[in-house]
């Protein structure tokens, strides 16, 4: 049977249509950048330090589904940078993190083969237990650990775009 995955990859696909219309009009020169207003630095998660963590976690869905996330699997340079303990650093001189086109890329590669992986998954899979096993307190199954990646974590980094944004005069998405 196949009913979980095709739910949980609806909160993938609606996570890729909000990313993409927060993209829009964001300058690849200040992609990777604080957020600057009213003459201070905001020292909050950029738009580069957002994808880039968010693309560690498709080849992660695509792997613990049985999938080959060979294509997808980020390099020990984007671990570096993006890991859930790395720090975000502002970048205005655009050396330090991959270009926008990179990261974008990445990301939308990622999560566009998980949804296929999570759509195509039998139910058994999403029962099983969680294999992180830091995580498995607060997601048991592998179906609620993927629903959080691919659910509360995105949207909870788009807000995070969404605060950028208007703190850099682009306004709502």
């Amino acid at each position: 049977m196949n009913t979980i995955g095709p739910m949980i990859a609806a909160s993938a696909k609606l996570g890729l249509n909000y990313a993409d219309r927060l993209l829009n009009g964001i300058p690849a020169e200040t992609f990777s950048s604080f957020a600057r207003c009213a003459g201070s630095t905001i020292e909050s998660n950029h738009p580069a330090f957002i994808f880039g963590h968010l693309g560690l976690y498709a080849p992660r869905i695509v792997s613990e589904l049985g999938g080959d996330d060979s294509e997808i699997r980020p390099s020990d340079k984007l671990i570096t940078l993006f890991s859930k303990d790395a720090k975000c650093l502002d970048d205005p001189s655009c050396s330090i993190y991959p270009a926008m086109t990179e990261i974008v890329s990445h990301f939308r590669i990622g999560y566009e083969k998980a949804i296929e992986h999570l759509e195509a998954a039998d139910d058994s899979l999403f029962t099983t237990q969680n294999p992180n096993q830091a995580m498995q307190k607060l997601f048991p199954t592998l179906g609620s650990m993927h629903a959080f990646y691919v659910g509360g974590h995105l949207m909870m980094h788009m807000g995070q775009l969404s605060a950028w944004r208007r703190a850099n005069g682009l306004g709502a998405a």
